[in-house]
């Protein structure tokens, strides 16, 4: 896998969207990732507060700065589409039903990573379409590591204006299965206690998704709770690099904006689906 210049991947972009706004759309996406990253990292070399939601997860400022740049950016960039934020969630399922494009976004994912200072957290940016995600960023700024891909025009790992193609791997052995580092519950134990030989690593946030995207793991079970915004960007890097995200038990493609409720059922990501799985997904 080599680098590409910016010029042979705006190329590509040109089959992702329409004529006027394709082109240069991950581009704009990759700046408000980027920006978004800045205001994260400034709160995260502070001495930052921790507040709780209602749910229990942790809150900080830098969630607040991060969704605040995204929100503004994206709705500048296309004000005609919505955008669903998890720090912006509370909408009705009245009010999204319709949606058939959208911006789908986790300003920061892993804060739990964050708080502990590991450098595991990212920011999630997606564009879903017909229930779908077909353009993705996944930015971590700790980590100074950037995933982006989008339909048609495939994976890529970006360092400035080099791009380096991701694509997952045919399952070696033994297989890498990748877990969560802070979500880890009795149904996964269950599961992996039963699954063939494998080595087992563990990230935060949706680098779990990169790890398989880039061939460095090839199987990403998940059976705690996540929400869409958790998942869209992620979902969008691993396919377009060539693997799949299945929720479970039906193996169909994990899918968005089709239900009142903005949890996921359990799902596992796959970086070879022609591979036979079904020694640990029956």
């Amino acid at each position: 896998m080599g680098p590409y210049d910016s010029g042979g991947f705006l190329h590509e972009m040109r089959d992702v969207r329409r004529e006027t706004e394709g082109p240069g759309l991950l581009e704009r996406v990759l700046d408000i990732a980027l920006g978004a990253g800045e205001q994260i990292l400034a709160v995260y070399r502070s001495d930052f507060a921790v507040s709780k939601k209602d749910d229990d997860s942790p809150l900080t400022q830098a969630d607040l700065a991060a969704h605040r740049h995204i929100l503004a950016a994206l709705k500048a960039l296309t004000p005609d589409l919505p955008v669903l934020s998890e720090e912006e969630s509370a909408l009705p399922w009245s009010a999204r039903r319709s949606w058939q494009r959208y911006w789908l976004v986790d300003p920061l994912d892993g804060t739990r990573e964050f708080v502990k200072r590991n450098g595991e957290f990212t920011v999630n940016i997606a564009l879903v379409e017909a229930g779908r995600p077909v353009l993705g960023v996944v930015h971590a700024p700790a980590l100074e590591q950037t995933f982006a891909a989008a339909q048609g025009a495939g994976a890529f790992r970006v360092r400035g204006a080099a791009r380096e193609r991701l694509a997952t791997r045919r399952v070696p052995v033994p297989p890498v299965y990748v877990v969560s580092r802070s979500h880890q519950d009795e149904s996964l134990q269950r599961l992996l206690a039963k699954a063939p030989r494998h080595d087992a690593v563990s990230r935060g946030s949706s680098l779990k998704f990169c790890l398989v995207a880039e061939g460095a793991a090839d199987f990403y079970p998940r059976t705690g709770p996540t929400s869409e915004w958790d998942t869209a960007a992620g979902q969008c890097v691993v396919e377009q690099a060539g693997g799949a995200v299945w929720r479970l038990p039906q193996r169909t493609p994990l899918a968005y904006n089709e239900k009142e409720s903005l949890l996921n059922p359990s799902f596992a990501v796959v970086g070879d689906p022609a591979h036979d799985w079904s020694a640990v997904m029956p």
